[in-house]
């Protein structure tokens, strides 16, 4: 086909049909025919060989059928590049360069080339099956920034939602990503693009969400936010705020959207007498948000939020008339050696979180049922799924700290939790609170 051809047919894909197409994919049993093709290789490699030549042709054999997405995704892949995001492949900071295979395949290639020769059985299936379904969360992730092309942004969400429960319900490996479509969103735009002025025109478009999405995007971005800005304040920039908001500038307005739009939901349950676990984790996602840089929030406005000007207002009256409720309710999530804190938890960006998460599924051929919003919460205060989440959060550390980032000639592990620094967080975010 001429370039010119393959242009038109590419340009008649709409979102729609997409949605239509991965629908009948991931709620049918194309994804058990892949697996069963698969799984007749005559070795574990080999099928992990083909699974990887199926991810980077992005066309899958499916018993007698064939499963073509390759023109879907080089469509809204080269669509979204022109937007100025690369979300199938991760940026390597040494190299200052993207790397060459997708993100996907990337962590196939790096459980590869550990696997021993053997055959394929149950364990090696359930690899199979987790990895493949890796594939299409970055389907949809990807998909998450063309919710505004066709139709309606709001409805398309709601419509992304569902795939997302239908990747991750019964036809599935079991393995859980994420608990909803916006904090994809997230996942897809967490690594560097060198079109900083990208995360600016995205963050309009998200603007123009109905309140029910921007809160979710501002209940997981405010704790990303969080836990991404303490690691690089504590890690990367010796306690420098300056430098970390220099360094940070295109965080700091989807930290202040975060912000307002949490205050706006936290002052709406406040008028109307709304309590429960709702506002439970607004409060905790507000005093994570805030417990990087409070001062830029309750104090003067800084420099990185220059053009966040009615935003950081609106976020400052609301606080001020409910700072007295606010610093009560904040006290319930002081953290304690008996439940799972996110404000004891460090990263660096969401997408590696994700991919420590899948990383450790595979070595032990065993799926999480936690999503990366579970460990950005500790609600609810369950003891077993507090214990899970602190056991998940142990064990990314352990995988940050037999790897870590070179800083500065240091080893610095990319993922941390520690109760203490969690209190520490707390108690210096209120202190500041208090002073402003």
């Amino acid at each position: 086909m001429s370039k010119h051809k393959r242009s038109r047919a590419e340009s008649q894909i709409s979102f729609d049909a997409v949605c239509l197409l991965l629908e009948t994919v991931l709620a049918g049993q194309t994804r058990q025919k892949i697996l069963i093709d698969l799984s007749k290789s005559k070795s574990f490699r080999e099928g992990l060989a083909r699974l990887r030549d199926g991810m980077r042709s992005h066309v899958f054999e499916a018993g007698t059928d064939r499963l073509y997405l390759h023109k879907i995704i080089r469509k809204f892949d080269d669509t979204t590049r022109q937007d100025g995001f690369h979300v199938l492949q991760d940026w390597d900071g040494k190299a200052e360069r993207l790397n060459e295979e997708t993100i996907p395949v990337d962590v196939l290639n790096y459980f590869m080339s550990r696997v021993e020769a053997r055959g394929v059985g149950h364990s090696e299936e359930q690899v199979l099956a987790i990895l493949l379904d890796y594939y299409f969360v970055y389907v949809l992730a990807l998909l998450t920034l063309r919710a505004w092309d066709d139709g309606t942004a709001n409805d398309n969400f709601d419509r992304l939602n569902r795939l997302l429960q239908g990747l991750q319900g019964p036809q599935g490996a079991g393995q859980k990503f994420t608990g909803n479509a916006e904090t994809l969103i997230l996942i897809a735009t967490s690594h560097f693009e060198p079109d900083i002025k990208a995360y600016e025109r995205l963050l309009e478009k998200v603007r123009t969400l109905n309140d029910f999405h921007r809160l979710n995007i501002a209940l997981a971005h405010a704790a990303i936010l969080g836990s991404h800005l303490r690691h690089g304040l504590q890690d990367l920039y010796k306690k420098d705020i300056a430098l970390m908001r220099d360094d940070n500038a295109p965080d700091y307005p989807w930290l202040c959207f975060s912000l307002a739009t949490l205050m706006r939901a936290y002052a709406r349950m406040q008028n109307e007498g709304v309590h429960g676990a709702d506002r439970e984790r607004v409060v905790e996602a507000l005093l994570n948000g805030l417990s990087a840089d409070a001062r830029a929030f309750v104090g003067k406005r800084p420099a990185s939020l220059g053009a966040c000007e009615a935003e950081h207002s609106q976020f400052s009256e609301l606080f001020s008339r409910f700072r007295q409720d606010l610093f009560e309710e904040f006290e319930r999530h002081r953290p304690s050696g008996e439940t799972y804190s996110p404000m004891s938890f460090n990263f660096n960006f969401p997408h590696n979180l994700l991919k420590a998460v899948v990383v450790d599924a595979i070595v032990r051929a065993e799926p999480w049922e936690l999503t990366l919003n579970d460990l950005l919460t500790g609600i609810p205060r369950d003891k077993r799924i507090s214990e899970r989440r602190e056991t998940l959060a142990k064990t990314l550390m352990g995988y940050a700290h037999s790897s870590p980032d070179r800083i500065r000639g240091r080893p610095v592990p990319v993922i941390s939790y520690d109760r203490a620094s969690g209190l520490r967080n707390f108690a210096k975010t209120l202190h500041i609170i208090n002073q402003a």
